[in-house]
């Protein structure tokens, strides 16, 4: 069995293996995580916040290059991010690091659209209202309330395989907070702000912005904490091959 220290996160070696229950445990997981929009002002305590990154931590990269980097953002630094991103927004800043895509065809388009419109119905948005519509969007660069942010950064140089390697990342710490009752959300939205972030950050020219996570505790009663999305059943998501 391995040792764990708090600085570092368990050392690598031998292990005794999952738990008989570990198959449930991370299908609730999988099966309640969700993307809250709407957030307690209350701070998650500081050891709960190191304890989730330490474990997203362990997610496997290529060669084990590690090529994530999080700038946590909390306390006043949140209110300083919002006000940055406002004031990007106000200005017509849009330019993430990444191509967004250029647009969204066939099953994708339709997956989106019911998404939104089951967003929409939540919070009381008719079709058609681009004015309100527009204010949700804008609630993104609030980060919903809440009171803290990771925005995630990788190394340009590993190119599509260290933003692969960051997606396990961001997968690890949403469920990493979720086990602790902790809501998140991961914001691609936010790296349409990449100049406005790298100035905030300080980043070097090498990092690319890739996404941020918004997270606290969840406003329950908020509208927007009955909406969940639908998943692909097996016949949609997988094809088998057989020999």
């Amino acid at each position: 069995m391995t040792t764990t220290d708090p600085t570092t996160g368990p050392a690598t070696g031998p292990t005794t293996g999952p738990t008989t229950d570990a198959p449930a445990v991370l299908d609730d997981l999988l099966a309640s995580r969700w993307s809250c929009r709407a957030f307690r002002p209350d701070p998650v305590p500081e050891a709960t916040i190191d304890e989730i990154l330490l474990a997203a931590g362990r997610s496997p990269s290529w060669c084990n290059t590690q090529p994530w980097h999080a700038h946590l953002v909390t306390g006043a630094a949140t209110d300083r991010l919002r006000a940055a991103m406002a004031d990007g927004i106000a200005r017509g800043v849009y330019e993430p690091d990444v191509p967004f895509p250029p647009s969204y065809e066939g099953v994708y388009r339709d997956r989106r659209r019911v998404s939104g419109w089951q967003l929409y119905e939540a919070l009381g948005v008719e079709r058609g209202d681009r004015e309100a519509s527009g204010r949700e969007m804008l609630r993104n660069f609030d980060l919903f309330g809440a009171p803290h942010a990771v925005v995630l950064t990788t190394t340009a140089s590993l190119g599509t395989y260290g933003a692969l390697d960051c997606g396990l990342f961001v997968q690890s710490f949403l469920l990493a907070a979720q086990a602790r009752g902790v809501a998140t959300i991961a914001q691609a939205a936010l790296a349409g702000q990449a100049p406005v972030l790298r100035d905030l950050l300080d980043l070097p020219e090498d990092r690319q912005v890739l996404v941020g996570i918004s997270f606290g505790y969840a406003e329950e009663e908020h509208p927007s904490a009955s909406y969940r999305t639908e998943r692909q059943g097996l016949d949609e998501l997988v094809t088998r091959v057989e020999v």
